[in-house]
């Protein structure tokens, strides 16, 4: 399986949930590599901007900053010494993220399989973007989905963005939540009108600020927050940045 690496191996962390439905839950994260996305303002595009690929990111104007070597930053571990590490850490919900990790669901479903066999407590998590259908075997041993979709401020094209029928997939999912990032009130807009052509219930509807920063954070909680009453949606904020900052691995 092929996993983000950080500090020579494999991004596997024990932290809590910052985001979300389960926000502030104790969590153990796998970082799968690679994403069928490339959104411009990505805080993990170290899973898929690679060398001499001709995405942009928000980052090109910071001195210093250069794609990933492929190479360099994918740790490729089989199921078994994945479920190996997990088993040593005393926490049974383990979210699955990326990149976008339904890219890899046969080694994804191999590994919640054997987990699941050894300690029938485990819950499993998924983020994701939203357009790629789960398959039987994949969704059959997932316990929540934390779907993140793209708005146009990620640079991404609607083609690659939005797939309808994985839009209704996940709206017809009681295991599913719709997590978007707002930065503005275009934003928000976009998001309305998304939940209406998608038939979204709002209470299944979590709106988070776009930010790396505390600060940048507060700026746009009190407005959100607002339109949240308003629309009936539930408010999330990024936990994880006001307690570890913007840092990889906790």
């Amino acid at each position: 399986m092929k996993l983000a690496k950080l500090n020579g191996k494999a991004e596997i962390f024990h932290t809590i949930q910052g985001e979300g439905k389960s926000i502030g839950r104790p969590s153990i994260f796998i970082r799968t590599s690679l994403c069928n996305l490339h959104c411009s303002w990505c805080d993990t595009d170290y899973t898929w901007n690679w060398t001499g690929t001709p995405f942009r990111h928000d980052k090109d104007v910071e001195p210093g900053y250069e794609k990933y070597a492929k190479a360099e930053y994918i740790a490729e571990l089989s199921v078994t010494e994945i479920a190996a590490e997990l088993e040593q850490i005393n926490c049974r919900n383990v979210v699955l993220t990326g990149g976008e990790p339904l890219l890899q669901q046969a080694e994804l479903a191999e590994l919640m399989l054997l987990l699941r066999r050894a300690n029938s407590n485990y819950r499993f998590e998924v983020e994701t973007n939203g357009t790629i259908i789960p398959t039987n075997a994949f969704d059959s041993l997932v316990s929540q989905y934390n779907v993140s979709p793209k708005l146009s401020n990620s640079n991404n094209s609607t083609k690659l963005r939005e797939k309808p029928e994985v839009y209704n997939f996940f709206a017809g999912n009681t295991r599913a939540v719709f997590k978007f990032v707002v930065s503005d009130t275009g934003d928000l807009e976009e998001v309305l009108t998304l939940v209406s052509r998608y038939d979204i219930k709002p209470g299944n509807v979590y709106l988070m600020p776009e930010g790396t920063s505390p600060e940048r954070l507060k700026e746009k909680q009190q407005w959100l927050i607002e339109a949240c009453k308003k629309y009936n949606f539930n408010y999330t904020d990024r936990l994880h940045i006001h307690i570890y900052g913007n840092k990889r691995g906790v």
